[in-house]
């Protein structure tokens, strides 16, 4: 029986959260043959999500090293990603959004003439050294691929502006939010007794994520001070703070926040504890490009600690608002939805821009659609 063999690509827990519906939608359908191969970039986190959505990769390159720069994941990357693909020959290689495992990857499928899909494509900051080397990585990408599944109508336009054909493009709003939605329960019980122990009916509660390379340094100070005032000024709220693995992220974050009662430094959380944890919080403050998609599906203004952000549909809908890295910036604009019910109501009820959970179901949609001459012989 012939079917479509499709070759999924991944190394991160961003790429794996946002990728597990769709292995699990080719998965469930006959019409083809899903191969997962995961070049594990990260390692702990990436198998967190694995375990969630429990996907078994048929291929782990396992490439992660201690201390490992971005040359070495490509230059990795490449070299086994070769052997795989020379061995499956895929019809199609899928790949996601912007780390070096995507562009590698991308490169990879193309000396071996494999078209390659872009899934959450077209998103652009416009400053190749923001997000670093996210930013470079997805424009890369963009011009390897044959195929563009666009989360939004603005990343179409920008694919456009970059002489994509439009016959290449497909609109299919963000997997994220196809995932998100799998996973949050209302009665959802954590682990961590330090979550429990948050009162979140009568204390209002920030979640931050804060770990990029460019606000390593000045910027992260910055940030974690400003928290750390908004919190001294005022008493009724508590902040949740799941540090990143990187020393330089806890180090900072155990420095300026350690003290405080009312900032809970807790270790990292899988996907699932996770989506429930910003489900139960008033605000998010992040420097993430992945929870300024998530976040709104679920109400919650986010407060970007960036200077840019690839995602301007957001802002332009009113859930997000990019509020920069500088200290005072960020404890003004946090203070104000704290205390200003007017703008939060604005923020937390406004359309999120990336979909509504079908993604997934496009991008299936679409493969069968122009694969359709290896199904003859499927019922």
């Amino acid at each position: 029986m012939n079917k479509i063999k499709v070759m999924t690509v991944f190394g991160t827990r961003p790429e794996a959260i946002k990728m597990a519906p769709l292995v699990k939608k080719l998965e469930s359908n006959n019409k083809f043959e899903s191969i997962v191969c995961v070049t594990a970039q990260h390692r702990e986190m990436l198998d967190m999500v694995l375990d969630l959505f429990n996907i078994s990769p048929k291929y782990d390159l396992n490439i992660m090293r201690h201390g490992q720069t971005i040359t070495d994941i490509t230059n990795r990357v490449l070299k086994e990603l070769e052997e795989v693909i020379g061995k499956e020959k895929p019809d199609v290689l899928l790949v996601h959004g912007d780390t070096t495992t995507t562009f590698a990857a991308s490169l990879a499928a193309f000396y071996n003439k494999v078209p390659v899909g872009h899934v959450e494509a077209g998103l652009r900051s416009g400053n190749i050294y923001s997000p670093y080397p996210e930013e470079m990585n997805r424009r890369l990408t963009g011009t390897i691929a044959s195929i563009h599944f666009a989360p939004t109508n603005g990343n179409k336009e920008n694919l456009l502006n970059e002489n994509i054909s439009e016959d290449n493009i497909f609109i299919t709003g963000n997997t994220v939010i196809d995932a998100l939605l799998s996973v949050v329960n209302e009665d959802y019980k954590f682990n961590d007794e330090k979550i429990n122990n948050v009162d979140f009916k009568n204390k209002k509660v920030i979640l931050l994520t804060c770990h990029r390379r460019e606000n390593w340094g000045k910027p992260m100070e910055n940030i974690f001070r400003a928290i750390k005032r908004v919190v001294i000024d005022n008493e009724n709220v508590e902040v949740i703070f799941p540090m990143h693995l990187n020393p330089k992220v806890r180090d900072c974050a155990k420095t300026i926040m350690g003290d405080m009662n009312r900032i809970h430094l807790i270790e990292p959380l899988d996907y699932e504890p996770f989506a429930n944890l910003m489900n139960k919080v008033d605000l998010v403050l992040t420097d993430s490009g992945g929870i300024q998609e998530e976040a709104p599906s679920l109400g919650k203004p986010v407060l970007v600690l960036r200077t840019e952000t690839e995602r301007p549909e957001a802002v332009s809908a009113g859930t997000v608002k990019v509020i920069g890295i500088n200290e005072k910036d960020i404890y003004e604009a946090t203070n104000i939805l704290l205390n200003n019910e007017e703008e939060y109501f604005a923020m937390a009820h406004a359309v999120n821009p990336y979909g509504d959970g079908k993604a997934c179901d496009k991008i299936v949609d679409y493969l069968l659609k122009n694969f359709d001459e290896k199904l003859d012989n499927i019922k």
